[in-house]
C-alpha cells in the first residue's frame, strides 16, 4: 500500500493504543520519520483490518541496503498471532517483488510485551528469519553524582555537520543503522522537534572533533526519558577514556534539563560497553531482538 493512501487517523489511533500499552512508540526513529514523510528509501506499508477496523500495520524502510521491517498490532487483537505473522510475510513478499535482499525484523521489548518473545521467535522462524542481534535498553537515575573531566561544547548547526559526519561514519563504519550517514540523514534529524543543539555535546582535541554525545529527550513517555541517542569516539582518539567521559557529559546535560532518568541502547554482545554503563549506574530495562534473512527475488 502506498503511504499516501494510508488511513492516517486510524493509523494514529493504532500507534497511540500500542504506545499506551507498551510504554514506547512502536516504530523506531528512522521508520517513524519515513512514515511522516510517506517516503524514504525502500518505503512500503501493509495494513491488516478486521470488520473495517485497522488492527495491524507493517512498514518497510531501507537503511544501508538493509530492508528493515517493523510490525504493530492493536493490543486487543494480539491474541491472534496470525495478524503479526501475515503482516510480516506480506512485508517480506514486498522485498521479494522488488528484487530481494537482506531483511531484518525488529521485535521490541521481546521478553515482556504482551505478544511475548517466544511467540515472536516462532513468527520469525515461520518467516524464515533467524536471530542475529540483541539490543539492550539500559536506564539509570539522574544525576549520576559522577564528575565530567573533559570540556564539551554545544553542536553548532550549519558549522559542525561535516566534521560530525566524518567521525560518526568512521566510528560506525560497520554498523547497520548508524554507519554511512549523509548530510541529508543528519538534516532530517536536525529538523525534528526534539532536536536540541545544546544537548548535542562535542569534545575537541588538537583542533579536531575527537568524540561526541548526542542526547534526545522523550517528553511523551512516563517517566520522561533522556536518551544517549548517539555516542562515539573517533578511532584516532580511542583508549583515552572518552567514551565514559562523553557518556557522563551527555547524562549531565540531560539532568540539567530536569530529567531524572537516563536511557541508552547498546548491543548485548558489546560486553565492554555494557560493563562501562553498569559501572556508571545503568541497568538493563528491556531487550529488543532482530531476526534476519536474505530474501530471493520473486520470479518475474
Amino acid at each position: 500500500m502506498d503511504g499516501d493512501r494510508l488511513d492516517r487517523p486510524a493509523l494514529d489511533r493504532l500507534m497511540a493504543a500500542a504506545t499506551a500499552v507498551d510504554g514506547h512508540h512502536p516504530l523506531s526513529d528512522h521508520l517513524r520519520m519515513d512514515l511522516a514523510r510517506g517516503a524514504g528509501s525502500g518505503f512500503a506499508a501493509v495494513t491488516a483490518r478486521t470488520s473495517d477496523q485497522l488492527v495491524g500495520y507493517a512498514q518497510l524502510s531501507e537503511v544501508n541496503g538493509l530492508h528493515t521491517v517493523e510490525v504493530v498490532v492493536e493490543p486487543t487483537a494480539r491474541a491472534d498471532l496470525s495478524i503479526a505473522g501475515d503482516l510480516l510475510h506480506a512485508a517480506i513478499d514486498v522485498v521479494a517483488t522488488r528484487g530481494g535482499g537482506a531483511v531484518q525484523w525488529w521485535s521490541f521489548d521481546a521478553d515482556r510485551r504482551p505478544q511475548g518473545g517466544a511467540d515472536d521467535a516462532g513468527l520469525a522462524a515461520k518467516a524464515g528469519l533467524a536471530l542475529t542481534r540483541s539490543l539492550y535498553q539500559m536506564r539509570c537515575e539522574l544525576p549520576t553524582g559522577l564528575t565530567v573531566d573533559v570540556p564539551t561544547r554545544s553542536f553548532e548547526p550549519g558549522a559542525d555537520e561535516a566534521a560530525w559526519l566524518r567521525v560518526n561514519n568512521r566510528a560506525f563504519a560497520t554498523h547497520p543503522e548508524q554507519g554511512g550517514w549523509t548530510m541529508e540523514t543528519l538534516a532530517l534529524r536536525e529538523a525534528e522537534p526534539w532536536f536540541d543543539a545544546d544537548g548535542f555535546r562535542l569534545h575537541e582535541r588538537d583542533g579536531r572533533l575527537a568524540a561526541f554525545c548526542w542526547t534526545k529527550l522523550h517528553t511523551d513517555t512516563s517517566p520522561v526519558l533522556g536518551e544517549i541517542y548517539v555516542i562515539a569516539v573517533d578511532p584516532d582518539f580511542q583508549g583515552l577514556g572518552l567514551g565514559r567521559q562523553l557518556t557522563l557529559a551527555g547524562l549531565a546535560s540531560i539532568a540539567d534539563r530536569g530529567v531524572a532518568v537516563g536511557m541508552l541502547y547498546v548491543d548485548a554482545d558489546n560486553t565492554a560497553a555494557v560493563t562501562m554503563y553498569e559501572h556508571i549506574g545503568f541497568t538493563i530495562h528491556r531487550t529488543d531482538r532482530a531476526y534476519t534473512a536474505d530474501i530471493e527475488a520473486a520470479p518475474a
